[in-house]
């Protein structure tokens, strides 16, 4: 099932169903269930199973008055007490004991004698494939689950990256022209760094944090630091593959990128030289000079100036002017016409 089909399915279920979504690792299971989280506006409480004992489910007993109880944990009591999505992850990586307590939860939506709130949600996930170590899954517990394998397409990791805006639009365009490289789905070699969404993901965050983002790093800007950080997370031949596309690419834009799809593309043209943005500037001019600019076009237009210099708005502004098309005029002058005025009284006031 794709992610898109998967989502709506899911948010459509009633609250006592529990879901176990299965697919190999770094497909992005656990985003996908805050996706749905947010959805349906409820939070979540995210717990990797394979990293709990008993005791961290059902708790630790407790003496009172002369009799031992377990005391609940914090998290369970929440999902008791209000309606959140109760999320274990790698249920099939659990030690049997772990996977028994949950199946009290999953079948009798309760745990020692607390019940879940009626509109709590559990979900699951597991990784699928001969190359993980994980515990067989009794067929009973199996068996009380909504079960769906998730096969993500390019396009949901697409729409999700554009819809999101975290991942750099270069990263984006390298995996619209090859999507093949945004997962290996052939063999895996142990020990081997292969690509998937989850890594695609945090080598956006490494390299944004390192002030090597793709759309930086691009063309003479290329460093060569950026390969070895994609090698690790990437592998080799991916790594190959999309610094020579980092490495060769170059930003080419026209005015109808800025006046028809700013809002999603000003992530790169933003980055782009002073002396890139002023031919852009002048390419807008020579549109308006032979077509009638819409209310939406001059506002998208405005957006990318406002984010220029002062001279540079200033000087656009006075290029409108010059071609004397008084309908496109009033649209930008109404727009950015009193910025213009504080911009020429400032540097009137300093002179």
């Amino acid at each position: 099932m794709d992610i898109n089909t998967f989502v709506q399915v899911i948010s459509k279920l009633p609250p006592q169903i529990a879901v176990l979504a299965k697919g190999p690792t770094g497909i992005g299971k656990s985003h996908i269930v805050h996706q749905i989280g947010d959805r349906l506006d409820m939070e979540v409480i995210d717990r990797r199973l394979s990293q709990m004992t008993e005791g961290d489910i059902i708790g630790l007993p407790e003496l009172v008055d002369g009799v031992t109880r377990f005391a609940p944990i914090d998290w369970f009591v929440r999902a008791c007490n209000e309606p959140v999505i109760l999320f274990f992850d790698e249920l099939n990586r659990a030690t049997i004991e772990v996977q028994q307590c949950a199946f009290q939860i999953v079948l009798d939506r309760e745990l020692n004698g607390h019940k879940l709130h009626p509109e709590t949600r559990v979900y699951a996930a597991v990784n699928e494939g001969s190359e993980y170590q994980v515990t067989e899954m009794d067929p009973a517990l199996l068996r009380r689950f909504f079960v769906s394998t998730l096969e993500p397409t390019v396009q949901d990791w697409l729409t999700w990256a554009h819809k999101t805006k975290r991942i750099d639009p270069l990263m984006i365009s390298f995996i619209e022209k090859y999507p093949a490289r945004l997962r290996h789905t052939g063999q895996i070699e142990p020990g081997k760094v292969y690509p998937n969404p989850a890594s695609w993901d945090r080598l956006n965050t490494s390299l944004s944090y390192a002030n090597m983002s793709p759309t930086s790093c691009c063309g003479a800007n290329y460093d060569i630091l950026f390969y070895s950080m994609c090698s690790g997370f990437l592998g080799t031949e991916t790594t190959v593959s999309f610094v020579d596309y980092v490495k060769n690419y170059e930003f080419k834009f026209c005015a109808e990128d800025i006046l028809n799809d700013y809002e999603n593309k000003s992530a790169s043209i933003d980055t782009l030289s002073t002396d890139k943005k002023n031919n852009l500037l002048n390419l807008i001019v020579t549109y308006s000079i032979n077509n009638n600019i819409t209310v939406t076009q001059a506002q998208n237009a405005c957006n990318f100036v406002n984010k220029c210099s002062d001279e540079m708005l200033v000087n656009f502004m006075n290029m409108i002017m010059e071609t004397k098309k008084l309908p496109n005029i009033r649209k930008f002058h109404k727009i950015i016409g009193n910025k213009i005025v504080e911009v020429v009284n400032a540097a009137n006031d300093v002179k």
